[in-house]
């Protein structure tokens, strides 16, 4: 299986490589954005290591049904031959109606197939005020013409 781009990465397939992993994950539905990853990649994602498609498809069912109308915008920040470094953050609202601004990190390993073997992610939530949102596109991929991180002084 190969999910290209494929490393070494250059500015232009790193930044394409991130805008697919966007969408992805935009669409929260896990059977999109698991295979991305190696059936062994190692996450570490808040205080949680997981490891493997079943850990990682079960994070991100988790993550889907408390982090409500979810939608992310993630932006390259530096990458290597195989290793790519993004900042992103991410709106949604919990249960209780309370919504939140989520800033991270993330440091990604990919193998020659294109798929990503670690993802080390860091991250804190920021509540905000339902009037404070920025990110307001339908749910799905952000379209194109809405700006980025850097456009929106985040």
């Amino acid at each position: 299986m190969s999910r290209p781009p494929l490393p070494p990465f250059t500015a232009e397939t790193a930044t394409q490589k991130i805008r697919m992993a966007e969408n992805a994950w935009n669409s929260r539905d896990p059977d999109i954005v698991t295979p991305a990853y190696t059936e062994d990649s190692q996450w570490r994602n808040r205080a949680e290591f997981v490891a493997g498609h079943a850990e990682i498809h079960a994070l991100l069912t988790r993550k889907w049904r408390n982090e409500q109308e979810y939608r992310l915008i993630k932006e390259l920040w530096a990458y290597s031959e195989n290793r790519i470094a993004v900042r992103y953050a991410y709106e949604w609202r919990n249960d209780s109606g309370q919504w939140f601004r989520s800033y991270g990190n993330e440091n990604w390993e990919f193998d020659r197939d294109g798929r990503m073997a670690k993802r080390h992610a860091s991250l804190n939530d920021l509540p905000i005020r339902q009037q404070d949102r920025v990110f307001l596109w339908p749910l799905g991929p952000r379209p194109d013409e809405h700006p980025g991180l850097s456009d929106l002084g985040l």
